[in-house]
């Protein structure tokens, strides 16, 4: 499978090149396109699909989970929606340790 190291360090692929890249058909890529709202991928003169690296590499993810973890579609979802949620938490968890430090310094100079 394709990982990150492997990706081209590229701005924006067309549907063809992450169809190759990823080992997918384009209408597959399209129909996930449906299914998982955080795919979207620009779309060009002629209405032409231009993808991102990020989209590339969480297409990548989902055919992970898909092919290789046997998840249902639904499965992925819910799979992708907790890592969200739980980098979203980490995030959070940093924003508000940091802002006590800057309470407490600010609590210092007082």
């Amino acid at each position: 499978m394709t990982n990150f190291l492997d990706v081209p360090n590229k701005k924006f692929f067309s549907i063809s090149e992450v169809s190759s890249i990823c080992g997918l058909k384009a209408h597959t890529l399209r129909f996930w396109e449906t299914e998982f709202g955080q795919i979207k991928p620009l779309t060009g003169k002629g209405e032409r699909r231009l993808y991102r690296k990020q989209d590339l590499l969480l297409l990548l993810k989902i055919k992970k989970l898909l092919h290789e973890e046997k998840l249902t579609i639904k499965g992925a979802k819910k799979r992708l929606l907790q890592k969200l949620n739980q980098d979203n938490f980490s995030s959070n968890k940093k924003i508000i340790k940091d802002l006590e430090e800057i309470l407490q310094e600010i609590k210092e100079l007082i």
